[in-house]
């Protein structure tokens, strides 16, 4: 006897071993060795990550994707794996150090990375086991991760050759530089924090006009130490006459041009902008244009640094006001900034101080402001790399899923900029370069290849130093659709499963990912390195909100899959991923779908308890019941829905279809529509019904495997006790095509049947019939079809809409409502039954109720005020109540129009 009750927590972990031992997810099995290859590379997870709600997302669509081309019989490789995520994971063990009081530079660089390795063994990589609990069917055999010895090869090998091509080249440029952690970050580590500031207004004297001064508006004062030009619009008629002469910069005393640049918005503060090239990375566009100087007045802590920089003292003329600036050197730059607003207060240079909200970059990880900091980095010069990933696009090689977002991909592409790959921390891929005393660079494999090379230069020996930066972790990330696999080696692997076929990403990082595996895969393989790129979108909380620790209202997977079991999840997730909507989670959702898994449960005792069993050569074509014929049919539509569902990545619609065929198909018409014959005396009929259903059940468990695979796979065991041997477990099952068992006729009859039920169902709850009451039921000029059905099925139709007695009358009774099933009209005589006409009154106050709840919701929205200061979740919270009650209407204005034709 099955369980009373399926139990998660007491099945996922022995199925999961039951995979592991079948082997069931190994790519390159014995018996798929000429089947077609089917490969998803896994967005790595970070070792010092766990799983969160975008993750369970991500990997969950990526499984149904797996487990349905396994089904089809296709040699499956999902490529599992872990980032090292350079600086993510430095500061993990960074922080656990310093709470021992110890810093990364006493214990050196060797001692420090054998500390993250070791951490990294015994706590990284959590996240694999919570995936594994997800029902995640990675090929866990070939897990790999961006330090490991192949893929630093990898690393190693495209550094050489981009830096032989002369496509990797070291330059002096502005960065995001994090104070705190001394490195330079790329944009996604970059956090945009509104805060409340101020916005100096500060005078700066013409050269030669004693009167006449021009004013500049800042939010950083302190920065005005770097100065090197005031920039004015071309257009703006105020300072025409100043283009091309000079200002003082104050407390300094620097000669610095007036220069006329588009960058300058006439209507934005004064119209003049003060240029400070080397701190703020518009300035440096409009240093180059102008060809103007760069003085970095700030060191790598972010504290001002004065005495003895050359290109800050350079034709700055003494006077007390240098002396007291010079005086500043070694302060942080908060109080570096009060110190100069102090300064220029007491000299009447500061004109006004307004209040200004503005937007200022920090650190993700840090939380500190990052400063534009102008240092020496590695650059890949990515231009001819990202005109090869723009065509490959465009010629539709790789698409995107949903189509628009080729658009974020095409501009980020057609508007790059050379990439910083270098980074400042220990942890990572040390850059393979050396120089000598002369500052020479030697880019090499090894550092015998490298001293080599100096000696060829030099005709002698010399000493090296490597370069201490690490790269950036996105260089060995952009290569993991063809290092996991064993490149720069021509493996096997390789050759099989390159190019992979679907990445399932977010939309985060289309630029920061996506595209640099295509400039990658394109340079180094000559092919895309996927065919399709489904972007899924954000999981937000129930009201739309973006889940996040500080409201409080973040959902850990982990949690619901205690409470609900991952089936649960799974379904919810995928049931709520239509394409480009966000998600708006909440647990009673996850709960709806347990119990959705309880129904199968259920449904599955009661198919045991009226002996439902397989049957050895059961031939479904053979089936006489028009019952039979038609839940097969159904079954036979529902696979083809849920396939052509998640073939066009609208899973959303995939497991609805599988959830209707089952739960309302299956589960509320075949087995109700089926007891009689269960119930009744042994006969051909119920041995056919039997089998029928057992044979459905299988479907139901192929069917919903990508989205349930524990149960199913539970089920499919229990179900597999009963009847001949099962050749699979079910991971490994094929998926079917039944269409041969599409019976239109069946459908035509049970179908009236089903839909004759739900009409008369509707209408008595939306005229208030009491749900115990009996009601007559007319057929209304009827075709001989439907009196032979109506007489087939007649107690059927009496037992389950509550129908005292069917007629057959030419037109439809006084005081009757009208229904039209399928062309044909059906008539419920409701005169004496209900109080008509105060049915009819209280369906217009509802309805004008509706209205008035419409009108309320209508006028919030358009009111533009509102509309710019709601958060998008009230605005979406709004829209959504509006939808609620135009149906709400729509559907009380239906049972009126009924009732007023009675």
């Amino acid at each position: 006897m099955m369980d009373k009750t399926f139990d998660p927590a007491a099945v996922e972990a022995r199925i999961s071993s039951r995979w592991e031992e079948a082997e069931a997810f190994k790519a390159g099995r014995e018996d798929r060795k000429s089947a077609s290859p089917y490969t998803i590379v896994i967005p790595p997870p970070n070792v010092t990550g766990s799983l969160h709600m975008g993750h369970a997302l991500n990997n969950t669509i990526q499984d149904i994707l797996c487990r349905f081309e396994r089904m089809r019989g296709r040699d499956v490789l999902w490529q599992p794996g872990m980032d090292h995520a350079g600086i993510a994971t430095q500061m993990v063990v960074e922080r656990q150090l310093m709470e021992r009081q110890i810093h990364r530079r006493d214990l050196g660089r060797d001692e420090f990375v054998k500390r993250v390795w070791e951490w990294k063994d015994e706590s990284g990589g959590r996240i694999k086991d919570q995936l594994k609990r997800l029902g995640a069917s990675c090929d866990w055999s070939r897990e790999r991760f961006t330090m490991d010895e192949g893929l630093s090869r990898a690393v190693l090998k495209v550094f050489v050759d981009l830096y032989k091509q002369g496509l990797i080249y070291k330059d002096k440029r502005l960065v995001n530089w994090d104070p705190k952690f001394q490195t330079a970050i790329s944009d996604l580590e970059v956090q945009q924090v509104e805060v409340k500031g101020s916005l100096w207004h500060i005078r700066y004297a013409i050269e030669g006009q004693p009167d006449r001064f021009i004013t500049v508006a800042t939010t950083r004062p302190e920065t005005m130490l770097g100065d090197v030009a005031v920039a004015v619009h071309p257009d703006d008629e105020r300072y025409k006459d100043l283009v091309g002469k000079f200002a003082i910069l104050p407390l300094v005393g620097r000669r610095i041009p007036i220069v006329a640049d588009e960058y300058s918005d006439p209507e934005k503060g004064t119209g003049a902008v003060k240029i400070t090239p080397a701190h703020d990375f518009n300035d440096f566009e409009v240093g180059r244009r102008h060809k103007l100087s760069l003085i970095n007045i700030f060191d790598t802590e972010a504290q001002l640094t004065l005495k003895g920089n050359d290109e800050f003292l350079a034709d700055v003329p003494a006077s007390d006001d240098l002396d007291n600036v010079l005086a500043l050197d070694g302060l942080d730059r908060a109080e570096a900034r009060k110190r100069i607003v102090s300064l220029l207060e007491e000299r009447e240079i500061l004109v006004q101080v307004e209040p200004h909200t503005h937007v200022v970059p920090h650190g993700d990880r840090s939380g500190v402001v990052i400063e534009p900091y102008l240092t020496d980095q590695w650059y890949v010069n990515v231009k001819p790399l990202a005109d090869r990933a723009l065509a490959a696009v465009r010629k539709g090689n790789t698409k995107f899923v949903p189509e628009n977002w080729e658009k974020t991909y095409f501009q980020w592409l057609e508007n790059i900029e050379p990439w910083c790959i270098s980074r400042q921390l220990w942890w990572g891929h040390q850059i393979p370069a050396w120089y000598d005393d002369e500052g020479n660079i030697y880019v090499a494999h090894t550092e015998d290849d490298a001293r080599a090379e100096a000696k060829a230069r030099h005709g002698r020996d010399v000493a090296l130093r490597r370069d201490e930066d690490v790269l950036d972790t996105w260089f060995s990330s952009a290569l993991w659709p063809f290092s996991t696999l064993g490149w720069p080696d021509d493996t096997p692997e390789l050759k099989r499963y390159y190019p992979t076929n679907t990445l399932v990403t977010g939309f985060d990082i289309i630029f920061f990912w996506v595209a640099r595996m295509m400039m990658m895969g394109l340079h180094f393989m000559e092919e895309v390195p996927f065919d399709t790129v489904y972007i899924h979108a954000l999981v937000r909380d129930e009201k739309g909100a973006k889940m996040s620790k500080s409201k409080g209202n973040v959902i850990d997977p982990l949690e619901a899959i205690d409470q609900y079991g991952a089936d649960a999840l799974r379904m919810t997730l995928a049931a709520m991923a239509a394409q480009g909507r966000d998600i708006k989670l909440s647990l009673q959702r996850v709960e709806g779908y347990r119990n959705f898994a309880t129904k199968i449960w259920n449904a599955a005792r009661f198919a045991e308890m009226n002996e439902c069993r397989r049957v050895a050569g059961f031939d479904p074509r053979s089936v006489k019941e028009t019952l039979n014929k038609w839940a097969l049919s159904e079954c036979a539509k529902a696979i083809n829905e849920v396939a052509a569902g998640i073939e066009a990545y609208k899973f959303n619609e995939a497991a609805l279809a599988a959830y209707r065929f089952v739960w309302n198909v299956f589960c509320d018409w075949t087995l109700e529509l089926a007891k009689p014959v269960l119930q009744g005396p042994d006969s051909a009929a119920k041995d056919e019904t039997r089998a029928t259903i057992a044979f459905i059940f299988d479907e139901i468990c192929k069917l919903l495997h990508p989205f349930m695979p524990f149960m199913t796979e539970e089920l499919w065991d229990v179900k597999g006790q009963e009847g001949p041997r099962r050749e699979t477990i079910l991971a490994l099952a094929p998926w079917s095509k039944l269409d041969h068992l599409i019976d239109p006729q069946a459908e035509a009859e049970i179908g009236w049947v089903v839909d004759l039920v739900t009409e008369i169902r509707s209408a008595r709850s939306e005229t208030n019939v009491p749900a115990g009451a009996q009601i007559p039921l007319a057929l209304v000029a009827s075709s001989a079809d439907v009196q032979s059905r109506a007489g087939r099925w007649g107690d059927i139709i009496r037992r389950l809409a509550r129908i005292s007695d069917i007629s057959f009358v030419n037109s439809a009774p006084k005081s009757s409502i009208q229904l039209l099933i399928r062309g044909e009209v059906a008539a419920l005589p409701l005169e004496g039954v209900i109080d008509l006409a105060a049915e009819r009154a209280r369906l217009a106050k509802e309805i004008q109720k509706a209205d008035a709840d419409i009108g309320k919701i209508d006028a919030k929205l358009g009111n533009a005020d509102f509309i710019k200061r709601a958060p998008e979740e009230v605005i979406d919270e709004q829209r959504e109540r509006r939808d609620d009650a135009a149906a709400r209407k729509a559907k009380m204005e239906e049972a009126l129009k009924r009732l007023q034709e009675a």
